[in-house]
């Protein structure tokens, strides 16, 4: 893919902002304003206390915090001190999931959301969206770049460090790239272009058609990488070498460990840009769904009071199954809207019937206070019985799990996120801690964009809807509509449990000792 041309129009978008945000004049609630909204007010009206997470939360989104105003990437995260909560190691690894939700947080700054406005820039609100144009116009060059020196990735991402100007694979991610996570990359980028094309504005309309070119380049190369024929769609894919480019006679793919990414939840968005997009003939497409089509299954949820509740089966049930719901319109199938509700009941009782809480999602464990290192990671972490994978940790609990719910219903998903966030450590001068155990002995001392931005994202209410507007103009949103209607009712002929209400917490986290951060009032 040329890219000099792009550049240069890019490089000549003078209007546009720095990167580096202001912090403005903005007077501070408390950092740990969690304790000073009660349950009954958020369910009355959450707008004060989303105003609150919003301005504390954007505490995240700073440069060497979250991201690096060098070239526009996000970092995967930072720990902070197990003492005064202040950023101690830099996560400088990210991959194409995090750059997601960034891009997605800054498709609203874009649309002109105040809401996004006070996360990003809530001393100046009016500059947040062109803090975000400068931050992607940087990212955008530097992606070319990549795909300049590491042609072989066919301009998708492997993990990478980003702390340099320019990026690199990781070295377990030499010569291998993931498809789920560019499948939330390349359709936050397909709605952040919608976004910039609505506002009419002549800089943002040249950024959109930079971005615009980048994305076209994905839809040559997504087939030859990750499509393996007879509807066969690689999870991670190996190449021969990263420095050749894709059509080169000496490159090579394979389907390693002939993994597929054949699931019902957040791969599923790969699929449809592979079928959309990847010049694939009608037999292929449908093969797609055929390999699939095993994988979603319908199970119902009961334990004592609660059930029988019908539900989508998951891997793990973990919140974080959910995220193909915050990108693409799925929610405007009907059986799809109610299933999915079904599952916010399902998840939120179960806390409260098993005594949790919280709620469960994939999740750093906690740290070591001795060592300050975060003592691994918790991919097993969601219920067990309505799950595919039925062996789960279930110590630790993380205010993210709250999305899904969020999506549905705002304030009962946030009355969640509250019990979890005035557990102690829970708050700190970047906004909510990662998870925190049930018991309340341990906290994750670490910030992260798969913990925090998700729920932002979430209140902002994803960008399904700007996303279904370039898919009605690009002609792929009734294709979409009836392949979605097509399978889930194939499945789920009748749902139980639709008269059940949401659950409100009951229980919060003891307390066992552990003591505030310091930097946090």
């Amino acid at each position: 893919m040329r890219s000099n041309g792009i550049l240069t129009k890019i490089l000549t978008l003078g209007s546009l902002v720095k990167a580096l945000p202001s912090s403005g004049n903005n007077k501070e609630s408390s950092c740990r304003f969690a304790h000073l909204h009660s349950q009954n007010e958020i369910l009355r009206d959450p707008t004060a206390f989303v105003n609150d997470l919003l301005y504390w939360e954007g505490k995240f989104h700073q440069n060497n915090i979250s991201y690096n105003s060098n070239n526009g990437i996000t970092y995967d995260g930072t720990n902070i001190d197990w003492v005064t909560g202040e950023a101690t190691v830099k996560h400088s690894t990210s991959a194409a999931s995090k750059e997601s939700l960034q891009i997605m947080l800054y498709t609203h700054a874009i649309a002109g959301s105040p809401e996004a406005a006070r996360y990003l820039s809530p001393g100046s609100p009016e500059a947040a969206p062109g803090l975000v144009a400068s931050i992607m116009q940087t990212k955008l060059q530097t992606y070319l770049r990549f795909n300049e020196t590491h042609p072989g990735f066919g301009g998708f991402l492997p993990w990478i460090l980003a702390d340099g100007q320019d990026l690199t694979p990781t070295p377990d991610w030499a010569d291998r790239v993931p498809g789920l996570d560019n499948g939330e990359l390349i359709w936050a980028v397909y709605g952040f272009i919608q976004a910039l094309e609505n506002t009419g504005n002549k800089s943002y309309l040249d950024l959109a058609r930079g971005w615009q070119s980048w994305l076209d380049y994905t839809k040559t190369t997504a087939a030859e990488i990750f499509y393996f024929g007879n509807g066969k769609v690689c999870a991670v894919v190996a190449m021969a070498d990263q420095s050749l480019p894709v059509n080169h006679q000496d490159q090579s793919y394979q389907c390693e460990n002939d993994i597929l990414l054949d699931d019902p939840f957040e791969g599923e968005i790969f699929t449809f840009w592979l079928q959309f997009f990847g010049n694939l003939t009608d037999a292929d497409k449908k093969a797609l769904w055929e390999v699939k089509r095993p994988q979603l299954v319908s199970v119902d949820y009961q334990l004592g009071e609660y059930g029988p509740i019908t539900v989508q089966k998951g891997y793990w049930f973990s919140s974080h199954e959910t995220w193909k719901a915050l990108q693409m319109p799925y929610y405007d199938i009907d059986i799809v809207s109610r299933l999915f509700k079904n599952a916010e009941r399902v998840r939120t009782c179960n806390s409260v019937a098993t005594k949790v809480p919280g709620m469960f999602a994939s999740i750093n464990n906690i740290t070591d206070p001795s060592t300050g290192e975060v003592t691994g990671y918790v991919s097993n972490a969601g219920i067990p019985s309505i799950s595919n994978q039925t062996v789960q940790e279930l110590d630790v609990i993380t205010p993210y799990s709250v999305f899904p719910t969020v999506l549905l219903d705002k304030a009962v998903g946030l009355a969640w996120w509250r019990n979890m966030a005035i557990a102690k450590k829970m708050q700190n001068i970047y906004g909510s801690t990662e998870s925190t155990r049930v018991d309340g002995t341990g906290v994750s001392a670490l910030v992260t964009w798969d913990s925090k931005v998700t729920t932002v994202v979430a209140i902002l209410g994803g960008v399904s809807d700007i996303v279904r507007q370039k898919m009605r103009a690009d002609g792929i949103y009734a294709e979409f509509v009836d392949t979605i209607e097509a399978e889930y009712t194939r499945v789920f002929t009748h749902l139980r449990g639709e008269d059940v209400d949401l659950c409100l917490p009951q229980d919060t986290v003891p307390d066992a000792g552990l003591v505030d951060f310091t930097s946090c009032n």
